[in-house]
């Protein structure tokens, strides 16, 4: 009786200690509906927001709507670039108070193949860049798809455009995508902060020295737009008359800017302004390559006194370089007969970005037209000085004046002449800048009688860039209407270099006051698996696989078998 009494109590205390761990899991899964515990023990810390995304989350005041179009079968590194994109919203919506709200849509899930035409063209047009991809099918076969890796955000009826993927032709497929999933955060909380800002950047593009026309760095305006403010104007030697801008572009002035000019940037540095310069001191007239011969002239732009204040000389000076971009020519092939090719151009020199900084870093290589280089000068220890762009080790200059022809692409440049190294194109001057009218008579310069003439800046920053055509974009004609084209793609090749990429780079790290652009210096480790060692071991992997839990199974189950005889064979 005593016996029966006892594995009653047994079996009820059983199921006492079954409800309370049934009860304990309902209670924790209710409290975890609203606690959100996650440990990031990733070395790279990939799954933790930085400090001013967090800031910028905090401060989102109105609800934020995210389109993704990354749904659909596709490869299975999209899939690892769509968990991560949906990893890092959960988190951005946590972080805004749930005010941000995503769906992931499948740009190819309708029906008709005119109804998809029509939906991809719409969102081409809203600005999303569409990948081909092969596809396998359930037959075994492959297929050309289409897929959209980006998003559309939408804040208070403004929508923005925003593409994941980097494509760089110098990297494969893998480091593509890997570069795209650490620019991640970065790509996704830019538009956000801009759109949530309380008050919108300025940009000015100066006018008045003969710049690019507007047409010509339409393409760039249009992408700044995203970001900024964008006005064009001239300065009218009017101190103070950029104060309102948080940075000014000077793009590829051909005319010389007068004291009064150069005093009006000076004192505007001088309060904390971010200048862009982008400018060369040496003539090529293109156009007139096509009839033949055009001669390079020394052409000063009086900025060669300011810049040197501040740190940087532009040598006017022309930069061949082997590694270089194509021009198209007419060539005969025999007889009468004529066709276009594309040749090597060594004038047209292809920049290697910095992978160290958040400006270049997993951006394409920059073409550049006709540049000059720059020297970083000064013992001044409170300007910090980095080169962005350098040409590649097998460069050379020439001194203007020379003559130069289109038929040089068709002759092979002597290697040995290209010795002079990697020149630097584009700096980055970082700090306390001296004015360059210090020690020097501003009456005649000052209008305003009660102005304060500066004569060291508070910290600030500017870049310099020898060359004022990376940011010129080409213009197709048709009759009298003028369309640009991409700025940084080859008409001829195909080819998209990251003069756009890098430009706009450069004016967000002028601007950025929250430390947004550290977050382009993150870097993911690149685990990939060995393909050698795959095929070699993948049969004893797949034994293992396969055999090793039967083998526990049947190990455990021995194990029980003995130990119930043991325990219950003594009664």
């Amino acid at each position: 009786m005593s016996e029966m009494k006892t594995k009653g109590d047994i079996r009820t205390r059983s199921w006492l200690q079954f409800f309370r761990t049934v009860a304990v899991i309902i209670i924790a899964a209710y409290l975890g509906s609203f606690l959100r515990l996650r440990i990031d023990l990733t070395e790279d810390k990939r799954y933790t927001l930085s400090e001013p995304t967090r800031k910028v989350l905090s401060q989102v005041k109105d609800d934020i709507y995210v389109q993704v179009y990354l749904e659909g079968e596709m490869p299975i590194p999209f899939k690892r670039l769509r968990r991560s994109v949906k990893e890092m919203l959960d988190e951005f919506r946590i972080g805004s108070g749930r005010r941000i709200d995503y769906d992931f849509i499948n740009p190819s899930s309708g029906n008709r193949a005119d109804q998809r035409d029509a939906f991809y063209q719409s969102l081409v047009m809203k600005g999303l860049n569409p990948v081909n991809i092969q596809a396998g099918d359930e037959e075994g076969g492959s297929s050309q798809k289409i897929i959209f890796p980006g998003m559309i955000v939408n804040y208070n009826g403004i929508e923005v455009p925003v593409n994941f993927l980097k494509n760089n032709p110098a990297l494969s497929a893998e480091e593509n995508l890997l570069h795209s999933t650490e620019g991640l955060e970065y790509e996704m909380i830019q538009p956000i902060a801009t759109l949530s800002a309380d008050s919108i950047f300025k940009v000015a593009f100066l006018e008045g020295h003969d710049e690019i026309p507007e047409i010509e760095v339409a393409d760039l305006t249009y992408n700044l737009a995203r970001f900024f403010t964008v006005d064009r104007g001239v300065m009218g030697g009017t101190p103070g008359i950029l104060d309102a801008y948080s940075a000014v572009v000077i793009a590829g002035p051909e005319k010389e800017f007068s004291e009064n000019d150069k005093f009006v940037l000076d004192q505007y540095i001088m309060n904390g302004g971010k200048v862009l310069w982008l400018a060369e001191e040496v003539y090529v007239n293109e156009d007139s390559l096509v009839y033949g011969e055009t001669a390079a002239l020394y052409r000063p732009l009086n900025i060669a006194d300011q810049l040197f204040r501040y740190g940087a000389r532009i040598n006017p000076s022309v930069v061949q370089d082997l590694e270089c971009a194509f021009v198209r020519l007419i060539v005969s092939t025999g007889g009468a007969r004529q066709q276009p090719v594309s040749l090597p151009w060594i004038y047209h020199p292809v920049m290697m970005p910095d992978p160290g900084h958040p400006v270049t870093r997993n951006i394409n290589r920059v073409r550049g037209q006709f540049v000059n280089y720059i020297d970083t000068v000064g013992l001044d220890g409170d300007i910090k000085k980095r080169i962005l762009l350098a040409t590649s080790p097998y460069s050379r200059v020439l001194n203007p004046p020379f003559m130069l022809s289109l038929r040089e692409a068709e002759m092979t440049p002597d290697d040995r002449l290209f010795t002079k190294g990697q020149l630097p194109v584009a700096v980055l001057l970082e700090g306390v800048f001296p004015s360059a009218f210090r020690n020097r008579l501003t009456g005649n310069l000052v209008k305003e009688g009660n102005m304060k003439v500066r004569t060291e800046s508070v910290e600030t920053k500017m870049i310099v860039i020898a060359d004022g055509d990376i940011i010129r974009n080409e213009v197709r004609m048709s009759g009298t209407s003028e369309t640009p084209l991409t700025l940084g793609q080859d008409r001829y090749t195909g080819e998209m270099y990251g003069n756009r990429d890098f430009l706009i780079n450069c004016l967000n790290y002028l601007v950025d006051d929250n430390g947004l652009m550290e977050l382009r210096s993150r870097e993911l480790k690149m685990r990939l698996l060995n393909r050698q060692v795959i095929r070699e071991e993948r049969a004893k992997w797949q034994i293992i696989n396969i055999a090793g839990p039967l083998v526990l199974v049947i190990a455990a189950g021995l194990f029980y078998n003995w130990f119930r005889k043991r325990e219950y064979g003594k009664s």
